[in-house]
């Protein structure tokens, strides 16, 4: 029988040790039933991918929550399947809303396909469930981290408002999922706005440093030098420049809005 109370599936990408994961758990849980399917690995950057090589085993962990024993669960694969595991075996019956997060490091501009916070917003959507992926602005020396020094409250009330609203409202026409981007210094009373995505590159590349290919070397990144020319309705602008929480609606059709008879005869000319 379905609980009376709404009931959230809640991953993240970082693993299920993450601290930002139970932030966001223990606001949630004042507003619906929390069923959490986490990966059993760190596992940012793996966007949406659903790896072959992924084990697929799922093992019941006890946690302290809102001073309450929880069973969660850490599955062998990416934040996506994590949500397929979640929603296909784990939830009692399809959940109501997906929330992904609170990720360590912001999630903004062209890159968010490469986020796993987002990418398992984006399978939630695919399965046409309500999904919503929180990012908290935080240095890079901490994204791959489950650093105590990272203060996740504001952005788990900022998960949970969102995730009220969504709730009670639904997604208007065009809309398949939603993220919030937190600045590092917010509090409750900090404004939000809605935004777009920035079409500057947030992040670089950063090549391996290595004397020779037969070493081992990783691809890293580094903040982009040309934020400075952002749009002012850009999630970057609005998070990094006024600092308010950006509220970005975003759509799974990735099909760039041109007139298609015009691309075509384009094409043919």
């Amino acid at each position: 029988m379905k609980n009376s109370k709404p009931h959230i599936l809640l991953t993240n990408d970082d693993g299920i040790r993450s601290p930002g994961l139970w932030a966001a758990a223990s606001e949630l849980s004042k507003i619906g039933y929390v069923t959490v399917a986490a990966p059993r690995e760190q596992s940012s950057g793996m966007g949406r991918s659903l790896p072959s090589t992924s084990d697929g085993k799922i093992f019941k962990e006890q946690v302290q929550v809102n001073g309450q024993e929880w069973t969660v669960y850490a599955v062998g694969g990416s934040p996506a399947q994590a949500v397929l595991h979640g929603v296909l075996e784990i939830a009692p019956h399809k959940p109501d809303l997906i929330v992904s997060g609170i990720n360590y490091g912001e999630n903004v501009g062209t890159g968010i396909t490469i986020s796993g916070t987002v990418g398992a917003a984006m399978q939630g959507a695919a399965m046409g469930i309500l999904s919503l992926a929180v990012s908290l602005e935080t240095e890079t020396q901490y994204h791959l981290t489950h650093s105590e020094e990272i203060d996740f409250s504001t952005a788990g009330y900022f998960a949970a408002y969102f995730a009220r609203l969504i709730l009670e409202k639904n997604f208007s026409a065009g809309v398949d999922f939603m993220k919030v981007e937190v600045p590092r210094h917010a509090t409750p009373t900090t404004e939000w706005r809605t935004t777009k995505l920035s079409h500057l590159r947030y992040y670089e590349p950063v090549p391996a440093k290595r004397d020779s290919w037969e070493e081992p070397g990783a691809i890293t990144y580094k903040e982009s030098a040309t934020l400075e020319h952002e749009d002012e309705d850009s999630d970057v602008y609005v998070l990094r420049k006024k600092k308010m929480v950006a509220v970005t609606p975003l759509n799974l059709d990735m099909t760039a809005r041109v007139p298609l008879s015009d691309f075509e005869r384009f094409l043919r000319s």
